[in-house]
């Protein structure tokens, strides 16, 4: 059986436990019933305020913007202690599902590093990676109860617990923060022949804007409507990231939008092994975005040599990237998550150039989607997390 460090007990502030951690989490949601009892804790310190630019969301109709310089966060919505003590747990082998994305992305391995770290330093654990179609997919998959974890952009993430555009089907979706990973950086790539040097050049071309339902489509038809263009006034293919390169380097379409970690491994094979290729500057739309999205966008750069033919820095959009739980999902079993990867730091920041960055302030800043009761319980004690 699956058992609680004495450090986790006493952080989650257990009077008296005599019930030992061993749960398994399935697709269907099944589970017995296990009793626990716990006491509140006082608020730990504090933590710095972030310096990056903080997302917004719009919950059940209404716009909550977060700054850093205010460390505002949204209200709670469904990430709540009621909702959190909703989920049991059951006897035997503690078994997750962590929703990836494609191939050719950092979700993928990203998430599947995770599952890795949690399988070998998670007590009686077994973590699988599943490759999804990405954020949109993932959250809907976690509301749905199909995953237990699952990977997601902040403004896919935000539209997902408003229930709004591709999430109309499920309504607001019940799934929480609990860390906030890392930044990907929105590549607009180009065929290097295709006289194309801004958004607004590709009226009448044909170009990938990611997988239908996902993420990256929601940005593209941001950033196109942004640039003063239609999206009818293209001609879209919906690609996943591998399929678009694919298609660059057979010279069937003239651009792709993607929404990935630095490097991308699909973006570094078309750079090292297809037609050459540009990266856009999309810097001058952040303004137009901001006044309708808020600051979930941010300034991000592609650094000069993180992909073969970039010599110079290329100005550009970032957003940032959570990991989610269910709202259901025990406080305890988030805690105790968050305890393991943060306890083996080093081994998930060997996971992927992006992983690097993984570390506790930084996965305790705002979030657009509201942190679940669990993760906020760690960060507190952590002395990182402020409301």
């Amino acid at each position: 059986m699956t058992t609680y460090s004495s450090r986790s007990r006493a952080l989650l502030g257990f009077a008296a436990i005599t019930v030992a951690l061993a749960v398994a989490v399935t697709p269907s949601g099944a589970v017995t019933k296990k009793k626990v009892t716990t006491t509140k804790k006082k608020p730990a310190t504090t933590r710095p305020a972030t310096t990056k630019p903080a997302p917004v969301a719009t919950v059940a109709g209404t716009t909550v913007a977060a700054t850093a310089s205010a460390a505002e966060r949204p209200s709670a919505g469904k990430c709540t202690t009621e909702n959190s003590q909703k989920g049991k747990v059951k006897d035997g082998k503690l078994r997750l599902v962590i929703g990836t994305g494609g191939t050719g992305g950092v979700f993928f391995p990203y998430g599947g590093g995770l599952a890795r770290v949690l399988s070998s330093k998670l007590p009686n654990a077994e973590a699988t990676g599943q490759v999804t179609g990405g954020s949109v997919d993932n959250n809907k998959l976690l509301h749905r109860s199909d995953i237990d974890l699952g990977m997601t952009t902040a403004d896919s993430g935000a539209e997902a617990i408003a229930g709004e555009g591709v999430y109309q089907d499920i309504g607001q979706a019940n799934i929480c923060t609990i860390a906030v990973l890392y930044d990907s950086f929105i590549h607009v790539v180009v065929a290097a022949d295709s006289g194309i040097t801004s958004i607004a050049d590709m009226k009448g071309k044909r170009v990938s804007v990611g997988s239908a339902g996902s993420s990256t489509e929601v940005a593209a038809a941001r950033l196109i409507e942004a640039a003063g263009l239609k999206t009818s006034e293209l001609t879209r293919d919906f690609l996943s990231v591998a399929e678009s390169v694919n298609a660059m380097k057979d010279r069937k379409i003239s651009a792709f939008f993607w929404i990935g970690g630095l490097p991308t491994a699909a973006v570094t094979d078309l750079t090292t092994s297809g037609p050459a290729v540009k990266f856009l500057d999309t810097s001058s739309l952040l303004p137009e975005l901001r006044k309708k999205y808020g600051v979930v966008y941010y300034p991000k750069a592609l650094r000069a040599n993180v992909y073969k033919g970039v010599t110079a820095e290329v100005p550009g959009l970032g957003v940032d990237n959570l990991l989610t739980a269910r709202n259901s999902m025990p406080d305890a079993l988030v805690y105790s998550i968050l305890e393991t990867l943060f306890a083996n730091q080093a081994d998930v920041q060997a996971i992927h150039p992006e992983a690097r960055t993984f570390n506790i302030n930084t996965a305790a800043a705002i979030s657009p989607v509201p942190f679940h009761p669990g993760a906020i319980q760690f960060y507190r004690f952590s002395g990182v997390y402020k409301p």
